[in-house]
């Protein structure tokens, strides 16, 4: 018998996890990579970025941390060895095509009306159907040629934390072109050499735009670079339940959240009247749990000395895949002086620099990085040639975390990764 052919878009740890588990269930895997390397948003970051989860939660079931990595948090160089010493012990490097980008995916064999009756997969619940094959474009970035493969499924692993920015709008003449300094996002400063970025950064003003793990990062090397000198501001809309650590008052926070009596306290997808009425009647655990563990973060980081309190529940901001490490000594920086936190829901720009909401004086700026995040499902619904399948790739615009279909999210202690 054939063995059916499996178009994997991705090389970075998904991806490779599914390649190497269809190897076993004796498929025919081919990863198309549009990088040069495996390793996915590990292969480019700011030189500070360490693993902010714990390594024992990030780790492949099959194939452990290796005993010269001794800290609980790998920095990134770390991660990414780790990462393509797996692809080489299992031998995954002869299954990818690098510098190989996907520029379209289509199902030939269905009229437009069969698309829209598809409720999964193949509209019949099974992975492989009777009639059609998946086309995809694949575009060498060597040779700019365009490939075309026909294959019986195809897995997408091309995460949420790269390649389509996420760029504030801006009302005419007040967007970054009124601005006589530099606006880049934290992806073109990721992707920098170590020394570029420094040197970008020395002695001058600089804005980051954001409160999440790449703004505080980048923030932190700023500091690094200008101190008191040139102070760096953050400019955020909303305080987050940042983590100093993963022990709440010296608990670990995995008993807490990551076990299966947690997943009892949380309403889930198609629970029966049972399982609801359950975590309707823990809801007052649930809630206390969530206090105890806000009450750490508070004392710890001296929430309120710098009114950084978030008003939203850390259970929420732990349900959204919000929820980062802080940087070791990111508030000392604040109460110094060299980091300046500065909220607005809105801002636009001059030529001197930002004009934030509510402020006629503007924020003097010589740089300003958008650490604003990235266009996930933008970047997966662009994959798809047919407006049907990007129908149904499309998350509600009001969800902090948009899914496939709207899907929900909860903790389950054998599916939590970063």
């Amino acid at each position: 018998m054939e063995k059916k052919q499996i178009a994997i878009v991705g090389a970075g740890v998904s991806g490779l996890l599914a390649c190497k588990y269809l190897l076993l269930k004796g498929f025919h895997p081919i990863v198309f990579e549009a990088r040069s390397d495996i390793g996915g948003a590990w292969i480019k970051t700011v030189e500070t970025t360490m693993l902010q989860t714990p390594k024992q939660l990030y780790q492949f079931s099959d194939y452990p941390w290796p005993d010269s990595v001794t800290t609980d948090f790998p920095d990134h160089n770390q991660v990414l060895d780790y990462i393509q010493s797996y692809a080489s012990h299992f031998d995954l490097r002869k299954h990818i095509k690098f510098n190989r980008k996907v520029v379209g995916i289509e199902f030939e064999g269905l009229s437009g009306e069969d698309e829209k009756s598809w409720s999964f997969w193949n509209g019949n619940g099974q992975p492989f159907g009777s009639r059609g094959k998946w086309t995809v474009a694949v575009e060498d970035a060597k040779n700019h040629s365009t490939e075309v493969h026909q294959v019986d499924f195809v897995i997408l692993c091309v995460g949420r934390f790269s390649d389509v920015p996420n760029i504030p709008e801006f009302p005419p003449k007040k967007g970054p072109e009124a601005f006589h300094g530099k606006v880049i996002h934290s992806m073109d400063y990721s992707d920098m050499d170590y020394e570029a970025a420094a040197n970008l950064v020395k002695g001058k003003r600089v804005t980051v735009v954001g409160l999440q793990k790449s703004a505080l990062d980048i923030a932190m090397e700023c500091t690094t670079a200008n101190g008191l000198e040139n102070p760096c501001t953050v400019l955020y809309r909303t305080e987050h339940w940042n983590i100093p650590d993963y022990f709440p008052w010296g608990f670990p926070l995995a008993y807490l959240y990551l076990n299966r009596f947690a997943e009892l306290l949380v309403h889930k997808p198609g629970e029966g009247f049972l399982l609801s009425l359950l975590a309707t009647m823990l809801s007052p655990l649930r809630w206390a749990i969530s206090k105890f563990v806000e009450a750490d973060i508070k004392k710890k980081h001296r929430l309120a000395k710098f009114g950084m309190v978030p008003k939203h529940s850390f259970l929420q901001e732990l349900s959204s895949c919000l929820t980062i490490t802080v940087p070791e000594k990111f508030y000392d920086k604040v109460e110094e002086g060299s980091i300046i936190l500065k909220k607005s829901q809105d801002f636009s720009f001059c030529e001197d620099g930002i004009v934030v909401d509510g402020q006629t004086t503007p924020l003097k700026t010589d740089l300003v990085i958008l650490a604003t995040g990235f266009k996930g499902d933008v970047k997966l619904k662009n994959i798809f040639l047919s407006q049907t399948f990007q129908d149904y790739l499309a998350g509600s615009p009001t969800e902090k975390l948009p899914l496939y279909r709207s899907a929900h999210i909860y903790i389950d202690t054998l599916t939590y990764q970063e």
